[in-house]
């Protein structure tokens, strides 16, 4: 009762009652991250991490899954931003498992806070390897299961977070609601011998583990920030810090996956 209590209290006022599933959620998402400086300050900086990963000059198309109410495009114009739901300014309405794009046409897929909602992961992950070419990437930043992470997301997120489910499969239904927060780390930490069985073209490259407090400071898309914007870089200098103490602590992880040649 005491959390719910406080949970009521945090849930920011312009969120609190929407249908989470429903289109007009993303234009509130939307405006939502551009009100609160500190959340805008912490996607703009994961943003721009995901993009120094690809070569932006290479051929191919880089494709955003998931873009709702985020702000790629403000960054980089040149990413298709894509999402399952109609939002304004997306460049297509799409199912992640079903890609509408040519085979070896994308040079990355990029993503922020969408494998764990996807219904049918292994589609997507086959129908990704069919459209990136040979060197290409997929680069997500993701919710990483440690101890600390555990106690915050089922304590205060709405969506649920079952690390000891025995399948890759999502929770409840709905395209916002459906999900399992654990499922990056039970796919690249608890399952990743079975991962890389069943999708041999696809190489974890890197897997860096952050955010222990960032992401809960400024309340993401449902809770009130708790600090004001000129403390996010103070934050951020702190979190680098613990950098030894991520596999306890951290909140994400960043992922980045390669494809490897067709043989």
């Amino acid at each position: 009762m005491p959390g719910q209590i406080l949970k009521n209290l945090l849930f920011h006022p312009d969120v609190r009652d929407i249908d989470i599933n429903a289109p007009e959620t993303i234009l509130r998402h939307a405006r939502l991250i551009r009100k609160k400086e500190f959340l805008k300050q912490l996607y703009d900086e994961w943003y721009r991490s995901i993009l120094q990963t690809i070569p932006l000059d290479a051929p191919g198309i880089v494709v955003e899954l998931g873009s709702g109410g985020g702000f790629i495009h403000e960054i980089n114009p040149s990413v298709f931003t894509t999402d399952i739901l109609k939002a304004p300014d997306l460049d297509a309405v799409l199912d992640a498992g079903n890609l509408p794009f040519k085979g070896q046409s994308l040079k990355a897929i990029v993503m922020v806070d969408v494998l764990h909602h996807l219904p049918r992961v292994r589609e997507f992950f086959r129908e990704a390897a069919r459209c990136i070419k040979t060197e290409g990437s997929i680069v997500m930043i993701e919710p990483w299961n440690t101890l600390w992470s555990q106690w915050i997301y089922r304590r205060f997120h709405r969506e649920p977070f079952e690390p000891k489910v025995r399948n890759w499969r999502i929770l409840n239904v709905g395209p916002l609601t459906g999900s399992n927060q654990a499922l990056p780390w039970i796919l690249f930490d608890r399952d990743r011998e079975q991962f890389n069985n069943e999708f041999p073209e696809w190489s974890l490259d890197n897997l860096q583990l952050h955010s222990p407090f960032s992401y809960l400071i400024s309340g993401g898309v449902s809770i009130r920030s708790l600090l004001p914007g000129k403390f996010f870089r103070i934050c951020r200098e702190i979190e680098d810090l613990l950098v030894p103490l991520m596999p306890k602590l951290a909140m994400f992880a960043t992922i980045r996956l390669i494809r490897t040649p067709i043989k």
